[in-house]
């Protein structure tokens, strides 16, 4: 566990989980993404801010597979990784955890955690009772309060039903999430329910991209931040070494605050 902190707050000292290197993306001659990038290490949470616009989102596609990037390059643990489309992705351990979950309501946990995968008899009927069990484990490991395994995912709570999206992830060996807006739409007990889940996942060695809008949120969940403009990188900073008022000059204005590495975006002094 100590090691997990340590490399967070010092991420030199070990290999990123993920390294996208100059990456860029056009649109119809609009360039989304324009030499951007970004580093993500064991058990580290990087908020990716920004405006509408600003290029976070097409960032993050091109890691899950979702765009191909037109240049530049993707590393995982160190290595040079082809992501072309989504299970290129999932090969590297990358799962997304978008705003609409993707659950499907009117099953329970075990079915949504197996959906598409689903366990076997040797007679070629479900596994109900192998799915459930092993359900059991990977929620005791991620939220050990929660008991609502025979209920419809769609009658669970938002952080509940963000508890069964993650562990969906996690159990299919995911080292690298993606979440986009994990807190929008819940209330504060939720939104400190999803707090607690993404505690976990570092402690876990998990790395995790959050996106949000919300900088608050950010600032109450993630390491450190990276500020995109225009589809440049502004710059990172540890959520530690700067406040809110100097992301927000990071995200309106492009200005970095001295304690933060600019990128290419940042506005010259």
């Amino acid at each position: 566990m100590a090691d997990v902190a340590n490399n967070s707050e010092n991420p030199n000292t070990a290999t990123p989980l993920v390294a996208m290197k100059n990456i860029s993306i056009s649109f119809g001659g609009i360039h989304a993404v324009d030499n951007a990038s970004v580093e993500l290490h064991p058990g580290e949470v990087l908020g990716l801010l920004g405006h509408n616009g600003a290029g976070k989102s097409t960032l993050i596609k091109i890691l899950s597979g979702a765009y191909a990037k037109d240049e530049g390059e993707i590393f995982v643990d160190g290595k040079p990784a082809i992501i072309n489309n989504p299970r290129h992705a999932k090969d590297y351990g990358i799962e997304t955890i978008y705003q609409t979950l993707a659950l499907a309501d009117n099953v329970d946990a075990a079915a949504n955690l197996y959906l598409g995968r689903e366990l076997l008899t040797r007679w070629g009927t479900l596994d109900d009772a192998a799915m459930e069990a092993e359900t059991r484990k990977v929620m005791n490991r991620l939220n050990p309060n929660f008991t609502r395994f025979k209920d419809p995912v769609k009658q669970l709570s938002g952080g509940q039903r963000q508890s069964v999206a993650i562990a969906r992830a996690i159990h299919f060996n995911a080292r690298i999430l993606i979440m986009d807006e994990p807190t929008a739409a819940l209330g504060p007990a939720e939104t400190a329910q999803v707090g607690e889940l993404i505690q976990q996942l570092k402690k876990d060695g998990i790395g995790i991209f959050l996106i949000s809008h919300d900088i608050h949120d950010v600032f109450d969940l993630a390491d450190r931040i990276a500020v995109m403009k225009n589809g440049q990188m502004v710059g990172t900073a540890a959520t530690k070494d700067i406040t809110e008022d100097e992301a927000l000059g990071m995200i309106i204005l492009g200005k970095c605050p001295p304690q933060a590495t600019p990128g290419p975006g940042a506005l010259a002094d």
